[in-house]
């Protein structure tokens, strides 16, 4: 997602909800990968979540990519013939076929014929994230008790972001079907979004100023998005990857050496991003999925 470091971007939050098995459909479903099967070509896409925004070491300030973000911890584990990391904070579904920046290409790119194994985390920049976050803690410092934010979203009696989500809906299954055709044979790994605030739907006025009311709504919020991505993949013969029930107890409101999130004051990552903690988790789960 769009890294909000310490003077531009904000976050994304998250969360996801079900782990959908892929499924085949006429574009084919991903072929499983035996434990004992070596992967020869692996591509991981992705935003600021897959990237590491913010996680020492940065060793690519453009694309705010980690050393340790969840795809260089894969490629580790699972040591293929040829890696290509082209996760970069700030993507969308649009930089799959479009350059982001002077030094980041499409993401699509760095696909090929004989790639066999993609990783995907994508669709929360999608639906402005950023842009939420920095409304949600703005409104929340003037109504603490209310739920301001949810208000703002809601006024016309539709939910904006409920209606954003669903507009995304297409983007992400036309970036599945653009991973297909250009990596045939790849299995194809998707990603959800770990939980950043509490799943009881609680908040932590003291940690971020995001109001009480709006808590529960920004969770569900997440929720939802996390299970638009988990249907597009099981629509797209793609695996789901759930990064968000083991993340639960490890959000931005638990103190330092438990969380898996940063807050806003932060230098282990950038706020409302995983550390290096959640970036191993999020490899864990997606090589759960690979295995």
């Amino acid at each position: 997602m769009r890294s909000v470091s310490s003077s531009r971007r904000t976050r994304t939050l998250l969360a996801s909800a079900a782990a959908v098995l892929a499924t085949t459909t006429a574009f084919g479903a991903s072929p499983a990968l035996a434990s004992d099967d070596p992967v020869d070509r692996y591509v991981a896409l992705g935003d600021s979540y897959a990237s590491g925004a913010g996680v020492p070491d940065q060793v690519d300030s453009a694309c705010t990519r980690s050393n340790r973000n969840y795809p260089a911890l894969v490629n580790t584990a699972l040591a293929p013939t040829a890696h290509k990391d082209v996760t970069c904070g700030g993507a969308t579904t649009v930089h799959m076929t479009s350059a982001q920046n002077s030094s980041a290409p499409p993401q699509f790119d760095a696909l090929s014929s004989d790639t066999d194994l993609v990783t995907l985390t994508i669709g929360g920049n999608d639906i402005g994230f950023a842009n939420i976050i920095l409304r949600c803690v703005s409104l929340g410092v003037f109504s603490p008790a209310g739920s301001p934010c949810k208000n703002s979203y809601t006024w016309t009696g539709t939910d904006q972001l409920a209606a954003t989500i669903n507009a995304t809906a297409p983007k992400i299954a036309a970036t599945l079907d653009g991973i297909r055709q250009r990596a045939p044979r790849a299995r194809i790994l998707v990603t959800g979004y770990p939980a950043i605030l509490p799943d009881d739907g609680s908040n932590c006025p003291s940690v971020v100023s995001i109001a009480k009311g709006d808590a529960p709504w920004l969770r569900d919020t997440h929720k939802r998005l996390n299970t638009m991505i988990a249907t597009q993949a099981a629509a797209r013969g793609a695996q789901y990857v759930d990064t968000y029930t083991k993340s639960v107890g490890h959000d931005i409101c638990k103190p330092a050496g438990t969380r898996w999130m940063e807050p806003l004051v932060t230098n282990a990552a950038a706020p409302f991003h995983p550390n290096a903690a959640g970036e191993r988790a999020m490899a864990d789960a997606v090589l759960t999925a690979a295995r």
